[in-house]
């Protein structure tokens, strides 16, 4: 197995939940927008699109077809159109003639919930990144002698 690709895929991952949770956050202060920044509605909650990135050197280190290990990158982030909830509210500026405000479609439950996931697996990535380093130095030091 080659280390260098294990630290390879292990970074492809951190990068992936790195923008993850940029688009969590984003998504999590933008909870209560009722007018974007174009004017046309309350933000739309959008989540990121992951896509697998083969790793063909552990492939072949592998010597087996039937096991694929790879990496992973955020290919684009979609925006979520489901409706927001219709709150009664005639004092807000963005009310309609019936006093109800279109809130976006963010639930902060969902938000956090995804936020502590993403947490982890950007906690298991860098503890396989370590492991991978600690390999590495180990050959080294078996290469040294001692």
């Amino acid at each position: 197995m080659d280390l260098l690709t294990a630290l390879r895929i292990s970074a492809s991952g951190l990068s992936a939940q790195r923008t993850r949770l940029n688009v969590l956050s984003s998504n999590l202060a933008n909870a209560n927008s009722t007018r974007s920044a174009d004017g046309s509605g309350p933000y739309k909650r959008k989540d990121p699109i992951f896509q697998e990135v083969s790793a063909e050197s552990f492939e072949k280190a592998l010597d087996n077809e039937s096991k694929k290990i790879s990496g992973v990158r955020v290919t684009q982030i979609v925006t979520d159109q489901r409706p927001g909830s219709r709150v009664y509210d005639p004092s807000h500026p963005d009310a309609d003639a019936t006093g109800h405000v279109l809130m976006p479609n963010v639930n902060p439950v969902t938000e956090l919930t995804d936020i502590m996931s993403t947490s982890r697996s950007y906690e298991a990535n860098i503890t396989a990144m370590r492991t991978a380093k600690d390999m590495i130095a180990a050959v080294l030091n078996i290469g040294k002698g001692g």
